[in-house]
């Protein structure tokens, strides 16, 4: 028995390529800002996962269950509409941020934000920036 394949990948896509794809010129107006914030604070440059994820740098993960792949650190996805940014310490110990952050919804470990305008951007860089250092902690760069 073969263990499944993350379907999310990182592909040879050019980045920008997709951007220029994107048909909302907010949205994508709103990717090319996201894109400077997560490479500067990152460090790594986009690059795409799967049709429609700009990730920046890479981490593998191994579950109790075998299950294991290789994802982005941190990253976004403009989807119709919204944009899902990527942040994977999730949500819980962050309240005064989510306070202050603006319009948005959550999953898990996704932000729903519908244009950048709608939120405060320092508040996101910060928390940008407590998702990479929990991922720095827990999945050491080798």
């Amino acid at each position: 028995m073969t263990k499944a394949e993350n379907k999310t990948q990182a592909t040879v896509t050019r980045v920008e390529d997709f951007v220029t794809g994107i048909a909302d010129e907010n949205q994508r107006a709103d990717a090319r800002s996201l894109i400077a914030l997560m490479t500067r604070l990152s460090g790594k440059p986009a690059t795409m996962w799967g049709p429609s994820i700009i990730g920046f740098g890479r981490y593998r993960y191994r579950y109790d269950s075998g299950r294991e792949g290789e994802m982005c650190r941190i990253g976004f996805s403009p989807r119709k509409g919204q944009t899902v940014l990527y942040l994977i310490d999730g949500f819980e110990g962050h309240a005064e941020l989510m306070a202050k952050l603006g319009k948005h919804k959550t999953g898990k470990s996704c932000l729903y934000v519908k244009r950048l305008s709608d939120i405060d951007l320092v508040v996101l860089e910060d928390m940008c920036r407590s998702s990479l250092a929990y991922m720095a902690a827990k999945y050491p760069e080798s």
